[in-house]
């Protein structure tokens, strides 16, 4: 900004300096900063109570006994999808293995997805217009998410470094 001598004042090569105002930051961030986080149990648990309510009184909820299909071409689950009334978007919920008619029927469709019980989470259910579980998903998701209501204690001791399980 002026000469190193001469002029009675300090030397200074740049005005972007840290030192100047408007100049640079010295330990400025080092990259892109991340905002992630991760919700409380107690919150991701009542989330997918309340996700699961709502698609029950909107009547989007279905239950079936098992995911068995005779046949593995797609065209017979749109059928189904539509003979059952189930929507254009349809998620599929089970706690067991897929069957293979199904996984391959599905493979190829845009609009109804399989997903297993424990990756079931409350963006998906939104996103579907219609859950489908079957009976075994529903015990166990009955029984895992009562049991958060009556637990008392936190999943481990306080004192080890906190972060929640999925």
């Amino acid at each position: 900004p002026w000469r190193q001598k001469g002029s009675g004042r300090a030397r200074h090569g740049s005005i972007r300096s840290p030192l100047w105002r408007g100049g640079g930051i010295a330990h400025g961030p080092r990259g892109p900063t991340s905002y992630y986080y991760m919700l409380p149990m107690k919150v991701r648990v009542l989330g997918l109570k309340v996700a699961l309510t709502v698609k029950l009184m909107q009547d989007d909820l279905h239950i079936v006994d098992s995911l068995e299909i005779p046949t593995a071409d797609p065209q017979y689950l749109l059928d189904l999808a539509r003979y059952r009334h189930w929507g254009c978007s349809v998620l599929i919920v089970d706690v067991n293995e897929m069957p293979e008619n199904i996984e391959t029927a599905a493979a190829d469709l845009k609009t109804i997805n399989l997903i297993p019980a424990l990756g079931l989470n409350v963006h998906s259910m939104l996103k579907h217009e219609t859950l489908v579980l079957t009976l075994d998903t529903v015990t166990f998701l009955e029984k895992k998410l009562l049991w958060h209501d009556t637990r008392y204690s936190p999943l481990y001791p306080f004192s080890m470094p906190y972060s929640d399980f999925p």
